[in-house]
C-alpha cells in the first residue's frame, strides 16, 4: 500500500513537472511554431504549432540572407572565449582553492565584487583604448571584453568545485609518484568536469546573448554577431515577424547543441573515479 502511494505521488509530481515545463516553454513553442509557418502565416493561422510545418522561412533566413555569417561569427567568438576562460579559470581557481591566507581570501571576494561593477561605466574608456590600439571593428576587441567579463566569475565558480575535491585524493596521487601538475591534470580536472561544463555553458550563453559590446565595437557587416543580425529583420515601426521568428529559432540551435554536448561531460565528471577504501 505504501509503495502504491509512493508511485501515485511520483506520477502526480511528474505530471506537474511536465505541465510546468510546457507553460514555461510556451514562448519558445510559439516562436518555433511561427517559424514553421509560411510568410505571413501567423496572421491567418492562430494555432500554437502548425499542423503542416513549412520550412521555407528557415531556408530563406539561413541561405537567402547574411544571417548565416552572423551566426558563424557568434559561434567563433563564443568558442574562443569559452576555451580561454576554462583554461585560465581552472588554473586560477585551483590555485585559490589550495592556497590559504587572507590575501587569497580577499582576492576571491574581489573577483565576486567585479561582477557587481556595471560595464556601461567603462564603455567609453574601453572604446578610446581600442580605438588607439586599432581594435575597433575587430573581433579581438569583443573577445578581450568577453574574457574580462566572464573570467572572474568562472574562476570563483571553479574554486568552489575544487574546494569540494578532497585533498586526500591528491595526497594519494603524490604517494603513487605523480607530481603537482600531473595530479592536477589526471586527478583533479576529471573530477571537476561538472564544474568545467557548468562554466563553459555559462560563458557560452553570456557571449551568445551579448548585444551591447558587439554593437559598439563591431561596425562591419562581415564581423557582426547574431544578436546584431536579428535587427536586419526589423524595419522602422514594424517587424517581419515570420522571418524574425525563423532567425530566432536558428539562433537557438547552436546554444542547444553546445548545452547537450557539455551535458555529457557533466555526467562523466559525476561518475569519475574516487578514493578506494
Amino acid at each position: 500500500m505504501i509503495k502504491y502511494r509512493k508511485k501515485i505521488k511520483r506520477g502526480l509530481l511528474f505530471l506537474v513537472m511536465v505541465f510546468l515545463s510546457f507553460v514555461v516553454n510556451i514562448p519558445n513553442i510559439s516562436m518555433i511554431g511561427t517559424a514553421l509557418k509560411p510568410f505571413g502565416g501567423y496572421m491567418s493561422d492562430k494555432s500554437l504549432f502548425p499542423s503542416n510545418p513549412d520550412f521555407s522561412m528557415l531556408r530563406k533566413v539561413l541561405f537567402g540572407t547574411t544571417f548565416g555569417r552572423y551566426l558563424a561569427n557568434s559561434v567563433f567568438i563564443a568558442l574562443v572565449v569559452v576555451v580561454f576562460c576554462v583554461v585560465f579559470a581552472s588554473c586560477a581557481g585551483y590555485a585559490l582553492s589550495r592556497c590559504r591566507g587572507k590575501v587569497f581570501t580577499g582576492y576571491t571576494v574581489f573577483l565576486l565584487m567585479l561582477q557587481m561593477f556595471p560595464l556601461v561605466l567603462v564603455l567609453i574608456p574601453l572604446f578610446w583604448i581600442f580605438k588607439t590600439l586599432g581594435l575597433v571593428d575587430n573581433q579581438l576587441s569583443v573577445i578581450i571584453c568577453y574574457i574580462s567579463i566572464n573570467l572572474p566569475f568562472a574562476t570563483w565558480m571553479l574554486k568552489g568545485f575544487f574546494d569540494d575535491i578532497s585533498i586526500d585524493i591528491e595526497e594519494a596521487a603524490f604517494i603513487d609518484g605523480l607530481g603537482p601538475a600531473q595530479s592536477f591534470l589526471k586527478i583533479v580536472l576529471p573530477l571537476s568536469l561538472p564544474g568545467i561544463a557548468t562554466v563553459a555553458i555559462f560563458t557560452f550563453n553570456n557571449c551568445w546573448n551579448e548585444y551591447m559590446l558587439a554593437s559598439v565595437f563591431l561596425r562591419s557587416n562581415e564581423l557582426q554577431t547574431m544578436t546584431i543580425g536579428l535587427q536586419m529583420f526589423q524595419v522602422q515601426n514594424n517587424a517581419d515577424w515570420s522571418t524574425m521568428m525563423a532567425a530566432s529559432t536558428i539562433a537557438l540551435i547552436p546554444s542547444l547543441i553546445f548545452l547537450l554536448f557539455m551535458q555529457k561531460y557533466m555526467v562523466q565528471g559525476l561518475t569519475a573515479g574516487a578514493v578506494k577504501g
